[in-house]
């Protein structure tokens, strides 16, 4: 079977989001472009999936060559810069004339798809993160988004066989998250909170809003 390969653009919240992707919690910040879509300038980052390219993205209000990010106290700094003169976490912006890359942007169901999987609860979607097998590199993104009238927040795992398959392990949510972070308190036997805040002696999973439901999500 013929198996497409195609980029999947994915509008995040906010560019708070997209610069907390790129760079929460992140030793090597991911890299970043910025390009034409849809006749206005956007910011983005990718996922490589086995079939598909996944572009999150937020609209670009300045130009500059780095994105700006830290934590201070319980507020999230997040800026477009031209320097990295100051202490922060930075993002470099390539600046692009063409596309990203040569796949196809197609709207139709991509070959890649997440299966949805439920968790029972966050302390469960915290301990997911681990990777016995690369227990160094572990990506501690979560996400989060709107299923039906509900709130979910979940994380991607894959599982490769003959093919690669993946998985959306979510927790439904009583509401909508307003903070950016999954707080991970197991050295105390507490359950995960959320939290805008960064304490030493704590785990902490940043968590990505995405603005509307794709369909490879599975729901």
């Amino acid at each position: 079977m013929e198996v497409t390969q195609n980029e999947c653009f994915i509008e995040l919240s906010s560019f708070d989001d997209l610069a907390r992707y790129a760079c929460a919690f992140q030793e090597y910040p991911r890299r970043v472009y910025s390009q034409e879509l849809d006749g206005s300038r956007i910011i983005s980052s990718s996922l490589s999936l086995a079939n598909t390219l996944l572009i999150f993205y937020a609209p670009m209000s300045k130009i500059g060559r780095y994105i700006s990010y830290q934590v201070k106290v319980d507020k999230e700094i997040c800026d477009i810069v031209e320097s990295t003169k100051n202490i922060s976490n930075y993002a470099p912006i390539v600046h692009m004339e063409s596309e990203i890359s040569p796949l196809p942007t197609k709207s139709e169901k991509l070959s890649d798809q997440f299966h949805p999987i439920q968790v029972k609860d966050l302390g469960s979607l915290a301990r997911l993160t681990y990777n016995p097998e690369f227990p160094d590199e572990s990506n501690l993104t979560l996400y989060t988004l709107q299923h039906k009238k509900s709130w979910v927040v979940g994380y991607i795992t894959s599982l490769e066989m003959d093919e690669v398959y993946y998985n959306f392990n979510y927790v439904k949510l009583d509401s909508e998250p307003s903070k950016h972070f999954l707080k991970y308190q197991g050295n105390q036997g507490k359950d995960p909170e959320f939290s805008n805040s960064i304490e030493h002696g704590f785990s902490y999973l940043p968590i990505i809003k995405i603005k509307t439901t794709p369909s490879i999500f599975g729901f």
